[in-house]
């Protein structure tokens, strides 16, 4: 269970940073990260720290893709989570 947490943990403070990096990024109009990465990182189990980081740094939130998508990855990973949490324990 504590590899779980961990993971968890790891996941979304990557998915978080990316979201704070990729609108550095787009401010000084540099290389970004692409949205296909950050979809990945958040169906990984980062959807919380993508979604935060889309409210702190105020970043593709008039997304449609985003403002729904990220939303619903949060509640798909909490049911993995759910799963995870009841099968091994």
């Amino acid at each position: 269970m504590k590899i779980i947490v961990v993971y968890i943990s790891v996941v979304n403070i990557i998915g978080f940073l990316m979201m704070g990096q990729d609108k550095q990024r787009a401010v000084q109009g540099k290389w970004r990260i692409a949205e296909k990465t950050i979809f990945l990182t958040a169906a990984a189990g980062g959807a919380i720290g993508v979604w935060l980081g889309m409210k702190k740094f105020r970043h593709k939130t008039l997304q449609t893709s985003f403002r729904y998508g990220i939303p619903l990855l949060m509640i798909g990973n909490g049911l993995v989570l759910f799963l995870l949490l009841y099968i091994f324990i």
